[in-house]
C-alpha cells in the first residue's frame, strides 16, 4: 500500500489494526480523504475486521468523521478510537456511541444510544427537553 503522506502510520494493538495521522490537532478533508482511502484498502482489499483510530492529539475533526466510521461499522468492522482528547470526548456523537473499554480505549456500539432518552442532548445544554425543536418549528413558519 502506498501513501502520499509519510506521517501515516499503521500498527497492530492486539488484533486490532490502529491507523495514527501523527501529531495534528486539527484534520481537514485531505486528512479525511486519506483515512477513507486507507480505511477501504484495509477493509474491503485486506479484510481487516477490527480498526482503530489514535486521536491522541487531535483536537477537532471535520463532522463527516463520525459518519465515515459508522458506515464501516454497519458493514461489518469493529471501530476503536484511542486517546480521543477532551474535545472529541465532548461532542454528541462521541458521548452517545462510543462505549469506553478502559481510561484511553473506546469502541463504536450505536445500541448504547438507547441509553440517551430524547432530549438528552437539550437538557445537557441546560434547555429543556423539545425546546430545540418548539425554537426551530417556530421559526420555520
Amino acid at each position: 500500500m502506498s501513501f502520499n503522506k509519510k506521517f501515516l502510520r499503521i500498527y497492530p494493538v492486539d488484533g486490532v489494526t490502529v491507523l495514527h495521522l501523527g501529531e495534528m490537532e486539527i484534520w481537514d478533508g485531505a486528512d479525511m480523504a486519506l483515512l477513507r482511502e486507507t480505511l477501504t484498502q484495509l477493509i474491503k482489499h485486506e479484510k481487516r475486521r477490527s480498526i482503530g483510530v489514535d486521536m491522541t492529539y487531535v483536537k477537532y475533526i471535520p463532522s463527516g468523521f463520525f459518519g465515515m466510521l459508522f458506515d464501516w461499522h454497519e458493514l461489518g468492522t469493529t471501530i476503536r478510537l484511542y486517546t480521543p482528547q477532551p474535545n472529541v470526548r465532548r461532542m454528541l456523537w462521541f458521548d452517545r456511541f462510543f462505549e469506553p473499554l478502559s481510561d484511553t480505549d473506546y469502541e463504536l456500539r450505536p445500541a448504547r444510544a438507547n441509553e440517551f432518552p430524547l432530549g438528552f442532548a437539550e437538557e445537557e445544554a441546560g434547555m429543556m427537553p423539545g425546546s430545540m425543536m418548539n425554537l426551530l418549528l417556530t421559526t420555520a413558519n
